[in-house]
């Protein structure tokens, strides 16, 4: 057998990231973040505790980490050809693909929304999170200012608490949430 190259090593070395961070959503979505610690998400992984180590520094770097990469899978959606300008298009498909990343991961929204119910673990991303809405919300806003609405941060604000309020329902009854006809009705109104 011949020795591993180094894109091999690479990729055994990305699959662990995987199993340790799909762990850690595991046990943070299901015991909250101050029931989780590294043996329980060690023990899930099936892993030992200093692999993880190895990995992150600690059980507060796996939360981030978890935490930004599904914001990141959500923001790729929103303004798709990067040009700072929000059409109708570009918003019904952000909606559409927000929609998809609820039903497809409950998990993580879970997870979400119960850190930012807890002022002491929402500490621990709030700046990184602030710094990544801030420019999101103010996109929307000019879309509404650009089609004429009253009060368009208003508006731009209230779409964002009504699709967090969406995602923070289905993820409590997703077998008997409307969610294709939550989304018509927003696109309808809000669009």
């Amino acid at each position: 057998m011949s020795p591993r190259t180094a894109e091999q090593f690479k990729e055994i070395r990305k699959g662990k990231k995987e199993i340790i961070l799909n762990s850690a959503l595991e046990i943070f979505a299901e015991q909250g973040f101050h029931g989780a610690s590294i043996s329980k998400i060690a023990q899930h992984a099936n892993i030992s505790k200093g692999l993880i180590y190895n990995y992150f520094e600690s059980k507060e770097d796996l939360l981030k980490e978890i935490i930004f990469n599904g914001l990141d899978e959500m923001f790729v959606f929103f303004d798709p050809n990067h040009d700072g300008k929000l059409t109708k298009d570009e918003c019904i498909y952000f909606i559409n693909e927000i929609f998809k990343l609820i039903s497809e991961n409950c998990k993580f929204w879970k997870l979400y929304f119960s850190v930012l119910a807890q002022p002491v673990v929402l500490k621990l991303i709030e700046k990184k999170l602030t710094e990544r809405i801030i420019p999101m919300l103010k996109m929307l806003e000019n879309y509404y200012i650009d089609k004429g609405v009253e009060e368009p941060y208003v508006k731009a604000r209230l779409v964002t608490a009504i699709l967090d309020g969406v995602g923070m329902h289905y993820i409590v009854d997703p077998k008997g949430f409307p969610l294709e006809e939550t989304k018509k009705i927003i696109i309808d109104k809000f669009v």
